[in-house]
Parts: C-alpha cells; sequence; structure tokens
C-alpha cells in the first residue's frame, strides 16, 4: 500500500512499466513498418534500373513515409521514456492525475491518422497512372520488338537516296559516321547478284565509351549499325538492334539506355 513518503504502490509501479513496455512494442513496430515501407520502394527502383522491360510505377513517396514512420517510433519510444520518468516523479510527490487523456497517444494516433491518409490519396492517385501505362508500354515492346532484337521498317525512298538522306541527318546532328558497307556493291566486284544493300556504322565515341566500360561486351554491337536494304519487289527498308534489346543482352542500366535509343529517331527519320 502507498504511504505518505512514497504514494506510489507496487502496483502503480508495475503498471508504469507496463505503460512503458507497451509504448516501446508500439514504437518498434512503427519502426518496423516505416523500414519495410522505405525499402518497398527503394526495392520498386532498383527493379527499374535492373530490368527495365518490367514497368514499375515510381513509389518515390514511400521512402519518405517510412522514413515519417521510423521517426515516429523513435519520438514515441522516447516520449514514453520521460513519461515514465515524469509518473514517477510525480507519484513519488503526490501530485499525479489520471483523469486527463494521455498527450502521447492522442499525437501519436493524429500522426498516424494524417500519414494513413496521406498514403491511401497517394496510392489512390499512383494506381489509374500505372494502369494507363503499362498496357501501352507493353503494346508497344511486343509490337515493335521481335524475339530477334531487329526492328524493321519500311522506308519511302530507294536505297542511295534513304543512304544520303540518313548520311545527312547524322552530319547535322554531329554523329560520326565511320563507314558505309556497300555489301550490294562487293558482292558485284565477285561476280554474284544482290539487291542493293548497303550498311551504314556510326555513333557518338564518348556515348560509346560509356556503355563499354559498363559493359565491356556491348563492343560485339558498337558502334550503331543501320541496314539499309532493298527486297526482292523492290522496296526499300532499314533495320536495326533495337535499344531495349541491347540493354537486356548487355545488362545496361536505364541511364546509358539514352547513349543508344538515338538510333530509333535516326532511322525513323530517314524512312520519312
Amino acid at each position: 500500500m502507498a504511504n505518505d513518503n512514497f504514494p506510489l504502490t507496487l502496483r502503480d509501479v508495475l503498471a508504469a512499466e507496463r505503460t512503458l513496455l507497451a509504448w516501446i512494442r508500439t514504437g518498434l513496430a512503427l519502426m518496423g513498418l516505416g523500414f519495410v515501407l522505405a525499402r518497398f520502394g527503394l526495392f520498386l527502383r532498383e527493379l527499374g534500373l535492373l530490368q527495365p522491360a518490367i514497368h514499375t510505377q515510381p513509389y518515390g513517396l514511400s521512402l519518405w513515409f517510412g522514413t515519417a514512420l521510423i521517426l515516429l517510433g523513435v519520438a514515441v519510444c522516447v516520449l514514453s521514456l520521460l513519461s515514465y520518468l515524469r509518473l514517477l516523479k510525480q507519484g513519488a510527490e503526490g501530485t499525479a492525475s489520471f483523469l486527463r487523456p494521455s498527450p502521447l497517444g492522442v499525437i501519436t494516433a493524429i500522426i498516424l491518422a494524417v500519414l494513413g491518409l496521406a498514403m491511401a490519396i497517394y496510392l489512390l492517385s499512383a494506381r489509374p497512372a500505372a494502369q494507363e501505362t503499362m498496357p501501352k508500354s507493353k503494346e508497344t515492346r511486343m509490337s515493335t520488338i521481335p524475339e530477334n532484337g531487329i526492328v524493321r521498317i519500311s522506308a519511302n525512298h530507294p536505297v542511295d537516296e534513304t543512304v544520303s538522306k540518313l548520311q545527312e541527318i547524322l552530319k547535322a546532328r554531329g554523329v560520326k559516321l565511320f563507314t558505309v558497307v556497300d555489301h550490294s556493291g562487293e558482292a558485284a566486284a565477285a561476280g554474284l547478284k544482290m539487291p542493293n544493300t548497303k550498311l551504314l556504322i556510326f555513333g557518338n565515341p564518348k556515348a560509346g565509351t560509356q556503355l563499354m566500360l559498363a559493359s565491356p561486351s556491348a563492343a560485339l554491337d558498337l558502334p550503331l549499325k543501320i541496314l539499309v536494304a532493298e527486297d526482292s519487289a523492290g522496296k526499300t527498308w532499314i533495320s536495326y538492334n533495337a535499344p531495349a534489346f541491347l540493354q537486356t543482352r548487355h545488362n545496361l542500366t536505364a541511364e546509358l539506355l539514352a547513349n543508344i535509343a538515338v538510333i530509333e529517331a535516326l532511322a525513323a527519320k530517314a524512312a520519312e
């Protein structure tokens, strides 16, 4: 029982300790949930870098929500300890009051409610964007990139005119043209007949070096190449290796994909 020198009983002290431990468990749970939430956002970001073919909605805010929960958990543990010590002091002095609500509980509940509402709004707003972009991305990939990775588009002009046009485009954009391989010309020199076929080899040494430093095997497909060839019916076709195919083949990051993605725009412009 309580006495004048120490108003708190053993039951009171043990009850205060149980309350402290309950708050510590709450703080640990908040920190654990925050860590999982923060790691989820980082996991999605790494997945997008390692497997660009898999569309992932960027949940970058999950890192901030997770960090907020971790900090809230730390604050709960610290404030619960201070509250426990203050309660023991007030109980020993006989000034403790148990009729008022717990400020720590009220503040924690309000913060969790605000965070939960913000997360719900964010997830609901991000979901429609994911639904719109995923099918479109998948459809584009399936329709433009065959299994062998070669994209083939028709050109509106004969081979020689298309090659000249492509050379002008490369020059205007400051892209170095290393050589034009005249396969049909070499075939004629050997006494063989072959539809007009020319291969343009070009690239940016600076961009190409970055690719080969990141993945030495990329040198097998560099410099970039565009094949301009005539089929048996006299139709001109432009062919090139799809950037996404090269990215997967050489395990290139999404940032480096931009170094080779220019070939798509060049081919499309030459085909006009």
